[in-house]
């Protein structure tokens, strides 16, 4: 697994993080409050079948997958990309207000703690 965050020349202050084999342990993107702009799941190389990357407004420590309700789960097709923006007019962005936790799985809802196959790609933009 190979992480990497980097910060975003334009505009200031937002920071691109990548994982390059995101999977069912719990992942600290940031250890405190942040507003997620953009994230984009590659899931292509699962042809078996869907992977849900679920988002939790928890520290790392407090987020035990398969029992911790997510704040929000994205679905990703098998054999597919999903990119999706957190912006309207009104509300810019996606706020977690304590800390943004990452975990990916191969079933939706709370329960589930069983890795995708093979790799899964999750990039997130936030500030």
């Amino acid at each position: 697994m190979a992480i990497t965050q980097v910060p975003v020349a334009t505009p200031a202050t937002l920071f691109e993080y990548t994982n390059t084999s995101i999977a069912n342990a719990a992942v600290a993107v940031k250890a405190s409050s942040t507003l997620a702009y953009w994230i984009s799941v590659d899931n292509s190389a699962n042809s078996g079948g869907p992977t849900y990357v679920k988002l939790y407004n928890l520290a790392q420590g407090s987020v035990t997958v398969g029992t911790t309700a997510p704040d929000a789960i994205i679905y990703v097709p098998a054999s597919s990309i999903c990119t999706q923006a957190f912006y309207t007019s009104s509300a810019p962005g996606l706020t977690f207000g304590t800390a943004l936790t990452v975990a990916a799985v191969t079933t939706g809802g709370t329960a589930g703690t069983t890795s995708p196959s093979s790799s899964v790609v999750l990039t997130i933009v936030y500030v």
